[in-house]
């Protein structure tokens, strides 16, 4: 039995130094990388949307970096109960643009399983290089779907490793309901042990994992809560017309299963030129580098400032940090090269109530 050791501690700072005690701090022991999983982070950012606070999950500070390592060990679990995944011999793969496929490469070294990561082009270095590190096996696709997209030409050359691998099973993040019902257990619950009352919560939108599992376990705590499901301009999953895209970790070009279960109330597409102008401005401002997938949630928070009450309650989840983005999103000529010039508007609302 595993054990995380817990000490208070208070720490000041040196003399002359203003406004920067720090209360309560606790030293942490542990024996796994995988109780690295902080499930009680949220940064209050105060009248971030026009008048109103926001508070926002952080999910980046989890070993491996994003919300995903709670994706990873739900979709092995689930295999290992159904005996469908035995360690030292089946081999598991699955498609991701980065996230995903670093969380299953630690918890495939820690269990024991050989595993094999298709990507494409838009995953970033330091990502590609971490999975190797841990033991997993990388597949670069280079050619873009029908759509614009990369997730098409991933899923195809999945089903020729399965056809070609006998031991070899596929996860299958997109239509998982293992992905789902990981994220209404820990995330959605996470969020309303926090809050007496929850008005608003925005969820980027990928597999829609995450957001199908928030969205059915919040829907119970708080009725009256309106979930928006943020996309790229480009992704497809909620009606949205086909076009190439840059930034990994948002949006699909192929319509994932689990979206059936998603049911947002709203839905926001934001173009790339505004996440990258929203994680530029949360640095200065809020002074944390974000992932792009964060940018763009900011974004459409942003957007439906004018929609919030007084006394709502907004939450949005951030699903990592910015690191990993240095010579991309955050990176001028990266940016000059990949992002199109923004059209007349920043962003634009699909109409229709999803929900209703």
């Amino acid at each position: 039995m595993t054990v995380v050791k817990l000490m208070s501690r208070t720490a000041a700072v040196a003399p002359g130094k203003k406004g920067l005690l720090l209360k309560g701090c606790r030293t942490m022991i542990i024996e796994s990388p995988l109780q690295l999983i902080f499930r009680d982070l949220f940064y209050r950012l105060p009248a971030f949307a026009g008048r109103h606070d926001v508070f926002l999950k952080l999910e980046g500070f989890n070993i491996t970096g994003s919300i995903k390592v709670k994706t990873a060990i739900g979709l092995v679990e689930d295999l290992e109960r159904r005996g469908i995944a035995r360690p030292n011999e089946t081999v598991l793969v699955e498609s991701s643009s980065g996230n995903l496929g670093l969380a299953l490469s630690l918890i495939c070294a820690i269990k024991g399983y050989k595993f094999i990561c298709v990507t494409d082009p838009n995953a970033n270095r330091a990502t590609l290089r971490g999975m190797e590190l841990y033991g997993a096996k990388v597949i670069v696709v280079e050619d873009r779907d029908s759509a614009g997209g990369y997730l098409g030409s991933r899923l195809e050359k999945i089903d020729q490793i399965l056809r070609s691998e006998p031991n070899a099973v596929w996860l299958n993040q997109y239509a998982n309901v293992a992905n789902k019902n990981v994220h209404a257990e820990q995330t959605a619950n996470e969020i309303a042990r926090e809050f007496e009352k929850v008005d608003w919560v925005f969820v980027g939108s990928g597999t829609t994992g995450t957001l199908a599992g928030v969205s059915e376990r919040l829907r119970v705590e708080f009725p009256r809560i309106k979930v928006v499901a943020v996309e790229p301009v480009g992704s497809v999953t909620f009606g949205g017309r086909p076009g190439k895209r840059n930034i990994p970790g948002i949006g699909a070009s192929v319509r994932p299963k689990l979206a059936d279960l998603a049911k947002p109330d709203r839905v926001v597409a934001v173009n790339e030129e505004r996440t990258v102008e929203a994680c530029l401005s949360f640095v200065r401002n809020y002074h944390l580098l974000v992932g792009g997938s964060t940018g763009t949630v900011l974004a459409a928070v942003q957007q439906f400032a004018p929609e919030f009450s007084r006394g709502d309650t907004i939450v949005a989840i951030s699903a990592d940090l910015g690191e990993k983005y240095l010579d991309t999103i955050y990176d001028p000529a990266w940016v000059e090269k990949f992002i199109a010039p923004e059209d007349d508007r920043s962003a634009h609302t699909y109409a229709s109530v999803l929900s209703k």
